[in-house]
């Protein structure tokens, strides 16, 4: 059952090193993200379910201790998803996409539960999404998710799918969705014009709406912003 969700974005910038000297900019949305993470902690889980996005076909389940990087940014940092067991079933686990690995950097020093990480391919239909979160929350008796996602990429002429006016209004009823614990709303997004937005987020956050079906949780906006012209949205669900 799932009893606390935590919502974040996957930008690498969030990790210092790959921001360099615009690390700073970023030190509210990586304090917002960090009492998130803490808000799962509190919910003293018996499993931690990360849940990402991938680019582009590949394996969707990722064991505790799976490894990730950001060399392809030079930077020299790697990470692992949550404390790497000390005898894993997976002798050479697969490495993980960049959300997850985002997400793994978020956890560094986790001990609150194990972990396991799922990554959805972004054209993934809302029925199956629902469908993969109802049996994340399954997991165990207290499942907490980590949901990764990033919002419209299309705020502002600079971003990276330029100016769309559909974006601002996308993003806005994702906020909503977000601070409202507002199932039926998530459940809605278009999978087609998030395509369009480059709204990475949406499938990720339609898992986290099946996952959340009958559990009963409120909802609270930690951060909203556009830097860079990106929707970067921080929830936790209680």
């Amino acid at each position: 059952m799932l009893v606390a969700a935590a919502v974040c974005p996957c930008p690498p910038v969030l990790v210092p090193e790959v921001a360099a000297g615009a690390a700073p900019e970023l030190d509210a949305l990586r304090a917002a993200c960090a009492d998130a993470v803490g808000v799962l902690a509190a919910s003293r889980p018996d499993r931690l379910v990360v849940i990402g996005h991938l680019t582009r076909p590949g394996p969707g389940v990722f064991p505790q201790g799976s490894p990730g990087t950001f060399r392809e940014f030079g930077v020299p940092v790697d990470v692992a998803l949550g404390v790497p067991p000390e005898e894993s079933a997976d002798a050479d686990p697969p490495p993980l996409p960049l959300s997850l690995a985002v997400a793994a950097w978020l956890l560094r020093g986790w001990r609150a539960a194990p972990v396991e990480g799922v990554a959805v391919e972004e054209l993934l239909e809302p029925a199956w999404c629902a469908a993969a979160g109802r049996t994340v929350a399954q997991a165990a008796g207290r499942v907490a998710l980590l949901v990764m996602g990033d919002g419209s990429a299309c705020r502002t002429v600079k971003a990276p799918g330029y100016l769309d006016d559909r974006a601002e209004p996308f993003d806005a009823t994702v906020a909503a969705a977000l601070a409202a614990a507002d199932l039926g709303a998530l459940a809605a997004l278009d999978p087609v014009l998030a395509q369009s937005l480059k709204a990475a987020g949406r499938a990720p956050w339609q898992v986290l709406a099946g996952a959340a079906e009958d559990a009963g949780l409120t909802g609270e906006l930690l951060h909203a912003s556009a830097p860079y012209g990106v929707g970067y949205f921080v929830a936790a669900w209680t």
